[in-house]
This record gives structure tokens, sequence and C-alpha cells, in this order.
């Protein structure tokens, strides 16, 4: 009797964005960095961006807070 082997995903756990005490979001492992997940509607103007960092993407997201406001 074969088994299958699956291989599990080599990728940390989401990483919360809280802005002013706020979750606007998670960061998920990317190739490329961290792709940005909004859970909430002020900060959907960044949804599914892609950043280095996860200082960019906190940058990012404050910056489009401040736009929306």
């Amino acid at each position: 009797m074969q088994h299958a082997h699956f291989e599990k995903p080599h990728s940390a756990k989401p990483v919360a964005v809280d802005i002013d005490g706020q979750p606007k979001g998670v960061l998920v492992a990317h190739e490329e960095g961290f792709r940005f997940l909004a859970v909430k509607l002020d900060a959907f103007s960044v949804d599914g961006q892609i950043f280095a960092s996860i200082a960019a993407a906190e940058a990012a997201v404050r910056d489009a807070l401040l736009r929306a406001a």
C-alpha cells in the first residue's frame, strides 16, 4: 500500500497589520515579499498588493487611510 506524500507550504504565519490600534489586514508570505489582504473596507485600495517588507506594507496602508480620510 502506498501513502500519498503531501508537502506543507513553506510560509510563515500571517502578520497582522494594525494602524492606530485598528486591524486593517494581514500580510502573508509571497515569493516576492509580502501580500497584503485587507480585512477592513478603508484598506481595500491596498488589497492584493505585494511589498518587499512589512514596514513598506504598513506605510502603504497608512498612506491609503490618509487619502481616504
